[in-house]
């Protein structure tokens, strides 16, 4: 299904059915201040979250060189230990989740660019400041409720 969203191949169409659009969910956590940490956990989530939700000036956080999900903390200032939260989610809805140490880089969602013609999901950025954390699953837990 996605292949044939992106053009990369032709589904045949049934009569009579006509194609539905599926909408699009985040995850939404909350940081132990209660700040709202929203989390894309696939590339379109990922695309719909960085680039149509977030605010310009919320903090988007993502694993270094690592793919994984695109977190977003609905704050222009959060605090240090929302960002060390937050930093827990990128990391731990990544490939290196069960990795120790795992290097988040985080910047300002209008320092996130995606670029013309990338696939959903992709982007580029700057301005970036690199937290390193360990994915504890209890914390992720916790905020989820």
């Amino acid at each position: 299904m996605e292949l044939a969203e992106e053009g990369y191949i032709r589904l045949k169409q049934k009569r009579g059915n006509k194609a539905k659009v599926q909408k699009i969910t985040l995850e939404t956590y909350t940081a132990s201040d209660g700040t709202e940490i929203l989390v894309g956990k696939n590339n379109k989530q990922n695309d719909y979250l960085t680039n149509k939700v977030a605010g310009k000036d919320d903090v988007w956080l993502h694993t270094k060189d690592i793919p994984g999900s695109h977190v977003v903390i609905r704050s222009k200032n959060p605090s240090t230990e929302t960002i060390v939260e937050a930093a827990n989610l990128a990391a731990y809805y990544s490939k290196a989740k069960d990795s120790s140490s795992v290097p988040v880089d985080y910047t300002k969602v209008r320092y996130v660019k995606k670029p013309n013609g990338a696939k959903p999901g992709f982007v580029i950025y700057e301005q970036q400041q690199t937290i390193y954390v360990t994915p504890d699953a209890d914390k992720v837990l916790e905020m989820k409720k």
